[in-house]
């Protein structure tokens, strides 16, 4: 089967209210797994699943982070000329979205089928919000908070500098998951009969669990760098991170951060 490549290019118009940018856009073969791409440098994207064939893109200008302020304004209307600057591409079951606004903020709706997987990134001034998604979820988040509830799958969730809240029914077994943050807590929940390998660390915060986690004496095993010359460097170093088998062990799960707390939540 040919495979097609659809550009969708949606115009910035200029309107004292302005209505959403929405497109449609149709996956090449629905039955096939499928991948949407999105990413924003200044902004927020917001993904839903939901019982249909196609994802389903709203974007909104929210206006410009650096406004300039004239004289000679008093009494006068601001009439906004901004846009998303929408820009989604189809290619072999995959979705690609982006936006052409360098100092607009911008807010990305997305509507995907539930078995989409998804790769996520933002840079400035807002957050990503993922919401009952079964499918592969990476998600990163430079300066604002992510967020995948009922996610049926694997995350791959990192915010650098704000927090990560993640709620996991359903595992794929076999895929290692990673959560962390530079700044922020990190706060997973996960199903409770789930068998892994958890690598904890913490610079400057605690960790709590709802399960009992065996922690594995091997893991304070020194490093040990030596030249092996008898006059060069010798050091010996321990490991900060903590590694813990939850229900016997399974795939890794790594959950770090610097400054923050860590919570590991067992499903009710």
């Amino acid at each position: 089967m040919k495979q097609l490549a659809v550009l969708f290019l949606i115009a910035a118009g200029a309107a004292i209210c302005q209505e959403p940018d929405r497109v449609n856009v149709p996956f090449s073969d629905p039955s096939r797994p499928k991948t949407l791409k999105a990413s924003v440098l200044n902004g927020s994207i917001f993904v839903k699943g939901y019982n249909g064939k196609e994802a389903i893109v709203e974007a909104r200008g929210e206006g410009s982070k650096h406004r300039r302020e004239h004289e000679r304004t008093d009494g006068m209307h601001r009439i906004d000329i901004g846009g998303s600057g929408l820009s989604v591409e189809e290619n072999d079951n995959v979705v690609t979205v982006g936006t052409r606004s360098m100092n607009e903020n911008v807010e990305i709706n997305i509507q995907v089928p539930f078995d989409t997987s998804l790769k996520l990134h933002d840079v400035n001034g807002g957050e990503i919000q993922v919401d009952h998604v079964n499918g592969d979820v990476e998600v990163d988040v430079t300066n604002g908070r992510a967020t995948a509830t009922h996610i049926s799958g694997s995350a791959i969730v990192h915010a650098l500098n704000d927090r990560v809240l993640v709620t996991l029914d359903k595992v794929t077994p076999d895929k290692p998951m990673s959560f962390s943050s530079l700044n922020g807590d990190i706060d997973v929940t996960l199903p409770a009969d789930l068998k892994a390998r958890v690598k904890l660390k913490s610079d400057n915060g605690e960790v709590y669990s709802d399960f009992d986690i065996k922690v594995d004496a091997a893991s304070r095993k020194p490093i040990v760098e030596n030249s092996g010359s008898g006059h060069g460097r010798y050091r010996v170093q321990f490991d900060k991170a903590t590694y813990g088998l939850i229900n016997g062990g399974g795939p890794e799960i790594q959950l770090t951060t610097f400054n923050g707390n860590i919570y590991i939540r067992k499903a009710k």
